[in-house]
């Protein structure tokens, strides 16, 4: 086990990461903004909305693995540009995935028809009230969905156009570049069987449990921790060992993670998440939590969590309601438990990984608890 004395107090900030990794954003939106002003006037608030939206908070937690990943392998702290350029290349890189998380959630808020995001206007809503404020014609709802739709397309566009012109030798882009592509096309997938369990799905059946394990690997676990440190590693050169050591790490981190998510999305404050209390069930989100208390509940009670999970007419008091349903299942309790486990399978892992830097293990362990120890 990792001494705590060696834990930095602010892992996503060692080595200047949010920083950096901000600075990449900012440049590269500069560079895109120009573009769309010369291409029209009338983009301007699309240009807007997306700064905003990609400067304007975020944990920047995917970059954080990504660039540790890179450590871990021995790449240098100073991001190493092509023939010593000054470019900070690991910091593109990493930004790139934050391009692809902000075009993930743009999709997500509108799918799940979110009025919010970190406690804004969700970038849907934001364009129903730019075209009601400007009169103009049509289906505002239909407008925002189109805009929604068009430009967290663009985000995942400019993900790929900023990690092939990080700024790193061309040869390690070549390499990590499958893995970019994998994780990508995964993401896709576990989204897709995400909007797919609340329709063809039944939460009573037994492969419920199974089903929502499958999203969670896929929508999440890999997507957030595992296949970004394995990018940064592939970057910087990592071989086949290192590579498959951070993955016994990052999967049950990842998937801690998640759960950790599906509490808060239940359970959580507003304050802290920036959703409003409860949006998991107004959302209708068939998460391994939910399939949990489907099973710990008496019949009654959960067919009518079943029914009632995501519909159109939910009250916030009914909101509540099932929040306590979900409580008295005793699902939050075994979530928590299975956090635990997780967390005792991914330290071991990392303990256990032949780092090339051992500064990176210690960081990496901070990591973990931030993504993990999350409160309510």
């Amino acid at each position: 086990m990792i001494s705590s004395s060696t834990r930095p107090a602010n892992p996503i900030d060692v080595e200047d990461v949010r920083t950096r990794v901000n600075a990449a954003l900012a440049a590269f939106m500069d560079g895109q903004s120009a573009l769309l002003g010369g291409i029209s006037p009338q983009l301007g608030p699309a240009s807007d909305a997306l700064r905003d939206f990609l400067l304007d908070g975020g944990k920047r937690l995917r970059p954080a693995f990504c660039y540790w990943g890179w450590r871990a392998a021995g790449g240098p702290a100073d991001g190493s540009g092509v023939d010593g350029s000054g470019v900070d290349g690991i910091a593109n890189a990493a930004a790139a995935l934050e391009l692809l998380q902000a075009s993930a959630l743009v999709h997500d808020d509108l799918m799940d028809r979110s009025d919010t995001r970190r406690g804004l206007p969700s970038v849907h809503r934001r364009f129903e009230a730019l075209h009601r404020d400007s009169g103009w014609r049509g289906d505002r709802e239909q407008y925002g969905a189109s805009a929604a739709v068009l430009l967290g397309d663009l985000l995942l566009i400019w993900c790929d156009e900023l990690f092939l012109r990080s700024g790193l030798e061309p040869a390690a882009v070549l390499a990590a570049k499958p893995v970019f592509d994998l994780m990508r096309t995964e993401v896709m997938l576990g989204q897709y069987l995400d909007v797919l369990e609340p329709v063809a799905g039944d939460s009573t059946d037994e492969g419920a449990l199974d089903r929502a394990q499958t999203v969670l690997h896929y929508k999440s676990a890999k997507y957030t921790i595992e296949r970004p440190l394995q990018v940064g590693a592939l970057l910087a050169g990592a071989g086949p060992e290192l590579v498959e050591a951070l993955g016994a790490f990052g999967l049950p981190l990842g998937e801690a993670f998640q759960l950790r998510d599906d509490l808060l999305g239940v359970f959580g404050d507003p304050a802290v998440t920036g959703k409003p209390a409860g949006d998991d069930l107004r959302e209708g989100k068939r998460t391994l939590l939910v399939a949990h208390a489907m099973r710990g509940l008496p019949a009654a009670d959960a067919r009518h969590l079943d029914e009632r999970l995501g519909a159109p007419d939910l009250a916030p008091e009914e909101v509540a309601g099932l929040r306590g349903l979900v409580a008295r299942s005793g699902a939050p309790e075994l979530v928590e438990h299975r956090i635990e486990e997780l967390m005792r399978q991914s330290l071991a892992a990392l303990a256990a990984a032949p780092l090339a830097d051992e500064r990176a293990r210690g960081v990496l362990l901070a990591l973990a608890e931030a993504a993990t120890v999350r409160k309510y």
